[in-house]
């Protein structure tokens, strides 16, 4: 696990085991609040040490961005913090995440320790504020990546613990291409100094404006070119010609996952069109 101290009592830790998923935790002088968890319980629980041994307060609020189990099947390993969410993330753990994290311990015994806690306090709209030490956190939703997606901004130091609403990469395959563009306009605009990322390295506030272009110009292009390979004569052949190079992405991004994650939304995008497309035709016999 990989850490850095961002600013005065506000740090960021990125798992080097699996898809550089992130955390973060902002401290006051008694306790301390814990923005997502990672991966594995090994390095959700070298987090927490770090967070109670070397800083030496408690974790006494967990704050889930989304119901993916990468970012909140550790809440369990803060016996007594109290969670907070977006209402859907309650839901969608207690609907989905029972079967998945079964058919987890049986494909990795690290699993085997994991018990799903969902939010106590959950949002659905406007904002919630969170006081710790002389840090305001403010949670907003952020959709687009998953129906229940928020992100959490560090007020006084304009760092944003965006989740997964902004990535190297941006997925839609459990969400929507159009809602998240929405959101990665709405980030681009606040000010930022950070962009804390749900996987991958933080984005320094020079960085900002050319990662939103990019990352709304690789929404628009699959888009297009997904709905041009429709057209074609044989579309599965045109879809699987469409290479993330072609979209202004790098296939080496979030420790080489990119290229599968790019072939899942070109797939997702695919599906959604046809269906799309079959209303309509429906619609007009």
């Amino acid at each position: 696990m990989q850490r850095e101290r961002i600013s005065e009592n506000v740090y960021w830790f990125q798992s080097e085991i699996y898809a550089q998923v992130t955390a973060g935790a902002v401290t006051g002088p008694y306790w301390a609040v814990v923005i997502d968890t990672l991966a594995l319980p090994e390095e959700t629980l070298a987090m927490r040490a770090f967070i109670e041994e070397e800083l030496g307060v408690p974790v006494r609020y967990v704050i889930n961005t989304h119901y993916h189990a990468d970012h909140c099947w550790g809440n369990g390993f803060f016996p007594g913090a109290t969670v907070l969410g977006h209402a859907l993330t309650r839901k969608l753990m207690l609907e989905k995440g029972a079967a998945s994290l079964e058919s987890a311990k049986r494909q990795n015994p690290a699993f085997k320790q994991v018990k799903l806690i969902p939010p106590h306090i959950t949002l659905e709209e406007g904002t919630l504020v969170l006081r710790v030490g002389k840090k305001s956190l403010t949670l907003f939703p952020t959709p687009g990546h998953s129906v229940d997606g928020i992100s959490v901004l560090v007020e006084e130091d304009r760092v944003l613990f965006a989740g997964d609403a902004f990535l190297p990469l941006p997925y839609i395959v459990d969400g929507d291409a159009e809602v998240l563009s929405d959101t990665i306009r709405k980030i681009g605009k606040m000010g930022l100094e950070n962009i804390v990322q749900g996987h991958g390295d933080i984005i320094l506030r020079g960085e900002i404006d050319e990662a939103v272009k990019e990352n709304l110009a690789y929404l628009s292009t699959i888009r297009k070119q997904v709905r041009a390979a429709l057209r074609k004569r044989n579309p599965v052949d045109a879809l699987l010609a469409i290479d993330i190079e072609s979209c202004g992405k790098s296939r080496v991004f979030l420790g080489g996952l990119a290229e599968e994650l790019h072939r899942r939304n070109l797939r997702f995008l695919f599906r959604q069109m046809q269906n799309e497309e079959e209303r309509v035709e429906a619609s007009e016999r």
